[in-house]
């Protein structure tokens, strides 16, 4: 008989090797994988333990499988010995479930050589976990040598070193309260300090409260684009890249109805989410439309809004703690084209306001070159246009999402 939670072994290998082919994110393999073999929400939830677990810590667990295995490893096994290790060595689990179970998952033609290497780094845990300090940075926090090469001649080599750590660590549940729905009694969390009507999760999701829109999942660090935005109630607003609707909503909340707000994204498929996120929410009386941003804005649109946000695509850099695997997907030259996307979404939308209107433009990114550096070169390029003010949040420093927010106002 297998043991009793193989199939979440199994399942976590089976991910890794779609993962690997490039094709899906990590968020959505729990889902498939978790769905397709029916797991409880105790196995799902381990499921995404030892998924994420793999790929924060993928080139550490490598390093640990070089010192107790010599030898070429096929894929899947490799793989598999990286759910054993993340169990033993990171996550802490039971020696015997790790080990036991995580055979199970693989071939018969290697159970032997998977059993031999966990037993040896169950005896040799202590040495291996000590011997971490002593490794380079960005073998012991598993990101590319490019990425901490970044961040170190931006932040220093001590920031970024913490911001290596931070990311490697299970991201904290934040919510929002919506004071568009029926107020509700006890709230499930805590007070997040300096951020009005956000709270720090305490249990498990509130599922009732989320089907009811009466809270919304949500970081601290997306108030900034909005406050910055300071939409007034009766003023026409547009969220220009509003998909799936988080930063939609806090716009509605400020407004007190959705009723003059206009929410566009570039991708169709994305615009139903959208709109169940908003009816859920209480904020149904928006228009939606799609757009790519890319493209002129359509002429019935021009010098109509008072205030725009635009939460451009961006590369992530600042929510990895969420998006696990954004270090391994992202590549250098990656930034440079989307700086080049950035800049022609902030050019095609800048018409679209009216006289004395007021822009603010966001990331998730803590990267110069998509934030500060690039509303400086519009600003450039554009001398009527003036920098009102910025927000940045910076993971290592504030303990929450990275973001940036700039106000830009004609």
């Amino acid at each position: 008989m297998p043991a009793k939670n193989f199939h979440v072994r199994q399942a976590a290998v089976s991910a890794l090797r779609a993962w690997a082919k490039g094709h899906d994110y990590a968020e959505s393999l729990v889902e498939r994988h978790a769905q397709r073999r029916l797991l409880s929400s105790p196995d799902r939830n381990l499921l995404q333990a030892i998924l994420f677990g793999v790929l924060r810590h993928r080139r550490l667990l490598d390093h640990w499988i070089t010192q107790l295995r010599d030898g070429k490893l096929d894929p899947e096994t490799r793989d598999v010995l990286r759910v054993g290790l993340c169990q033993l060595l990171i996550l802490g689990l039971p020696d015997h479930a790790a080990v036991n179970e995580t055979v199970e998952a693989g071939k018969a033609s290697v159970r032997g050589l998977l059993n031999a290497v966990l037993r040896r780094a169950v005896t040799s845990r202590k040495k291996l976990l000590d011997d971490v300090a002593d490794l380079p940075p960005t073998l012991a926090y598993s990101h590319p040598d490019w990425l901490f090469n970044r961040w170190k001649t931006r932040f220093g080599k001590r920031d970024a070193c913490t911001l290596m750590e931070w990311n490697n660590q299970p991201a904290v549940t934040y919510f929002r309260v919506n004071p568009l729905a029926p107020p509700i009694g006890e709230l499930p969390g805590n007070p997040v300090p300096d951020a009005p009507g956000f709270f720090q999760l305490d249990g498990p999701l509130p599922v009732p409260l989320l089907a009811a829109g009466a809270i919304y999942i949500q970081d601290p660090a997306t108030r900034h684009a909005v406050d910055l935005l300071d939409p007034q109630p009766g003023e026409r607003i547009l969220d220009a890249c509003a998909a799936p609707g988080g930063k939609a909503f806090l716009i509605a909340a400020a407004l007190g109805s959705a009723t003059n707000l206009v929410c566009s994204d570039s991708n169709e498929n994305r615009l139903p989410r959208l709109r169940q996120n908003l009816e859920r929410l209480h904020a149904d009386h928006a228009t939606i439309a799609v757009h790519d941003w890319t493209q002129p804005a359509p002429a019935e649109w021009l010098g109509t809004f008072d205030a725009i946000l635009l939460d451009v695509p961006c590369s992530n850099t600042g929510v990895i703690r969420r998006r696990v695997d954004v270090r391994w997907r992202l590549q250098a030259p990656d930034i440079t084209q989307l700086v080049l996307t950035q800049r022609t979404i902030l050019h095609n939308a800048l018409p679209c306001l009216k006289p004395e209107g007021r822009l603010v433009y966001s990331t998730c990114s803590l990267e110069h070159d998509e934030n500060l550096g690039l509303i400086n070169t519009l600003l450039e390029d554009h001398p009527n246009l003036t920098l009102h003010s910025t927000r940045e949040s910076l993971p290592f420093r504030d303990q929450i999402d990275g973001a940036f927010a700039a106000r830009i106002d004609t």
